[in-house]
């Protein structure tokens, strides 16, 4: 290769270089879950199903205020019955209107009519209670958008965590890597002092080869992790994520004493579902009672269009009972009240299991505050076994398989107490989640 292609090849990979780390970004768990909180997707959906449910509560402002309607009607006619009715409406008609003659042949008669149309209902009881049976399903979704807010909050302190430690497993294994290629070169200077075998310098670099191959899985995982923050951000994955705090174990033992709510947005999502089926259910027995509305209308009518040379107004009431559907309003009315039944029995099973999933979550957080204690011991334990291995195989005194055996042991303690501190961590998180 000439020298100005490798001059040119090593500068390509230093832009590279210098390309990827221009992409990492350093980024705290607040800076992460303010930038969800404004591009979500999940939570855009549940705030855009709140505004559908608001439009449907707004609908029901139809029962409440009156309708209007303005109507602009041009005719021409030949029609005996139309013709005088046209221009009986336009105020025009004369004796001689009145010819059998005429009356029976009239000649092509054109009208223009304006009519203002308003209907006001007065009394809709059914509707009253589909009123607050949207009004209830509203609520229910801002209780439910709150929610999913908060899952989403979940959600994300759990994928920065893992993002953490991601990175921290990293860092570990690039240790591993070290300890494990230091361990390679003092075995090859002993295999040429003649103090070694051949296997047991294999079995050396098999385990450096089976560390690196952790190593590049830990390197991918990192960048799974920061994709999916990523995700959750509404971002798109075109940079690489670096948590600017590292995972450290938060214990708290007061969360212990803290008793189950149902005072819980979800749960009370569901109180306010159940009563929207409630007032369904009696709206649709209501349907037996009568409705009350009114109307009127102003109308104008000329030979010209939009004239308004004849005028009058109309102004009444309807009482209308609609007493027999056949069996559609009993069914109908059979309907809601199983989907009421249905609804208050899913109300009772969801606070039931949200009790049972709260001490599940308990439980869960002691065992893994238990088991931080051990772990963290284990790793001290294994560390020191390793130094004394290690000190021993120096000296020839210890088999390399035994050293090697312990090497893996003290890697595998040290990720088990990284994945304890994720897990305490999360747990505890997810019983505060539980008690909002």
């Amino acid at each position: 290769m000439r020298s100005k292609d490798v001059i040119f090849f090593t500068f390509f990979l230093f832009n590279i270089v210098i390309g990827i780390a221009q992409q990492t970004i350093s980024i705290s768990l607040n800076e992460v879950l303010a930038k969800v909180e404004g591009n979500n997707y999940t939570i855009k959906i549940s705030v855009e199903d709140f505004k559908a449910a608001k439009a449907d509560f707004n609908q029901t402002n139809a029962i409440l205020l009156p309708s209007i309607s303005i109507f602009h009607t041009g005719i021409t006619t030949t029609n005996p019955l139309m013709a005088f009715g046209s221009k009986l409406n336009q105020e025009i008609l004369t004796p001689a209107d009145f010819d059998p003659t005429l009356l029976n042949n009239p000649k092509e008669t054109q009208s223009y009519a304006t009519k203002i149309e308003v209907k006001q209902p007065i009394l809709n009881f059914d509707g009253m209670l589909m009123r607050k049976a949207a009004k209830a399903k509203m609520n229910a979704l801002q209780l439910k958008s709150a929610r999913t807010k908060n899952y989403i909050n979940l959600e994300v302190t759990k994928a920065f965590m893992q993002l953490q430690v991601a990175y921290k497993a990293v860092e570990v294994l690039n240790k591993a890597k070290e300890a494990a290629l230091a361990n390679k070169k003092m075995a090859e200077d002993n295999f040429k002092q003649g103090y070694l075998q051949k296997a047991d310098m294999l079995s050396v670099a098999v385990h450096l080869t089976e560390v690196e191959n952790k190593l590049l899985s830990a390197k991918s995982n990192v960048k799974n992790a920061s994709d999916y923050v990523l995700f959750l951000m509404g971002d798109d994955n075109s940079k690489l994520l670096k948590p600017s705090s590292i995972l450290i174990a938060k214990i708290d033992t007061a969360i212990f004493n803290q008793p189950f709510s149902t005072n819980r947005d979800d749960i009370n999502a569901m109180q306010k579902s159940t009563d929207a089926f409630n007032y369904m259910y009696k709206a649709s027995k209501n349907t037996y009672l009568p409705k009350l509305n009114a109307f009127g209308s102003y109308e104008m009518y000329d030979h010209q269009l939009f004239g308004t040379q004849a005028k009058g107004y109309l102004v009444g009431a309807q009482l209308s009972w609609n007493v027999f559907e056949g069996f559609k309003r009993i069914g109908k009315i059979q309907k809601g009240k199983a989907e009421y039944d249905k609804a208050q029995l899913s109300f009772e099973q969801y606070k039931n299991k949200s009790l049972l999933e709260f001490n599940q979550a308990k439980r869960q957080l002691k065992d893994a505050e238990n088991k931080l204690k051990l772990t963290k011991l284990a790793v001290a334990q294994s560390k020191e076994e390793l130094r004394i291995r290690t000190n021993r195989f120096k000296q020839g005194l210890e088999k390399t398989a035994d050293l090697l055996t312990t090497e893996t042991k003290y890697l595998q303690k040290q990720l088990e107490n990284l994945q304890t501190v994720f897990s305490y961590n999360y747990s505890k998180a997810y019983v505060e989640f539980l008690l909002k």
